[in-house]
């Protein structure tokens, strides 16, 4: 399969995702590497060729839209990952946090029907290959502090602050 990418500059670094032939987003991040984000796409969609474009549409406008203050400019776009069920089901939960509204791995277990799996619900944002699309930043720790984050925590404090 071949697969096209762009990376936009933003005020946190480059910002490059990936999509699919009909512009779902297969893998997102702040880096410039796309050798970075080709290994988190899962195998049955994992891209053989991955071609550059200037610009990816539709995503590349939600991108630049979301860092200049449109906080739901992301919210539309569609992005297609894979596994288990309950990653399955954890990561579309996770688009339906709003921005603004941290919830703790806690509250994302609960929401995601699994309040006693706050490390599922852990597992599941460490394995998201769409971050800001599917936005596992906005799960945190209880008493707020931050957690991990696969583009680094000042990443993350720094969407946290944004959306806030």
């Amino acid at each position: 399969m071949i697969a096209h990418y762009a990376t936009v500059d933003t005020p946190i670094g480059p910002f490059t995702a990936i999509i699919d032939a009909d512009g779902a987003v297969l893998a997102s991040g702040w880096t410039a590497d796309t050798e970075t984000l080709r290994p988190v796409v899962h195998s049955t969609l994992r891209p053989a060729e991955l071609r550059r474009r200037r610009d990816l549409g539709p995503v590349t406008a939600a991108i630049t839209a979301y860092h200049d203050g449109d906080l739901v400019a992301i919210d539309a776009v569609p992005v297609v990952q894979r596994s288990g069920e309950f990653l399955e089901h954890a990561w579309s939960v996770l688009r339906t946090i709003p921005a603004g509204a941290p919830v703790t791995y806690s509250e994302f277990a609960s929401l995601a029907g699994r309040p006693d799996a706050p490390r599922g619900a852990a597992s599941a944002c460490g394995r998201n290959a769409a971050a800001l699309f599917v936005p596992c930043h906005r799960v945190v720790r209880i008493g707020g502090s931050l957690g991990g984050f696969r583009w680094g925590l000042d990443a993350k404090r720094w969407l946290i602050a944004h959306e806030g």
